[in-house]
């Protein structure tokens, strides 16, 4: 398994709720449509003082990188990429590995017997 994982940003003078009915509410029925997508999740940044770079993250599951390409290259991701026209001035993205879970404990554990 391989994750597209994409940050984002939306429109110069679009409104975060303009912003997120476009993301949240109309978006994922393109992804749905990506052959061989596995699975899909957005993680909108939390509303702060601080201005963030992004807008959200996107995390786009598939089986291979081959899988990646197909998808990327078909038809419904021109459909796609669209509808990200509409409400994103810019994206950045890779694609990593499975996710690799890291207990917290065994962590804080190893760096304080290292005496770190």
């Amino acid at each position: 398994m391989v994750t597209v994982i994409v940050v984002i940003r939306r429109k110069s003078g679009m409104s975060r709720e303009d912003f997120l009915r476009h993301w949240r509410d109309d978006h994922p029925a393109y992804v749905r449509r990506l052959p061989g997508i596995r699975g899909y999740r957005q993680s909108p940044a939390i509303e702060h003082r601080k201005t963030w770079p992004f807008d959200g993250m996107a995390e786009l599951e598939f089986a291979t990188v081959a899988d990646v390409a197909r998808a990327f290259e078909s038809p419904e991701a021109r459909e796609l990429f669209a509808h990200e026209d509409e409400f994103l001035d810019g994206l950045e993205w890779f694609i990593a590995d499975e996710r690799i879970d890291v207990s917290l404990e065994t962590c804080a554990r190893s760096s304080l017997e290292a005496g770190v």
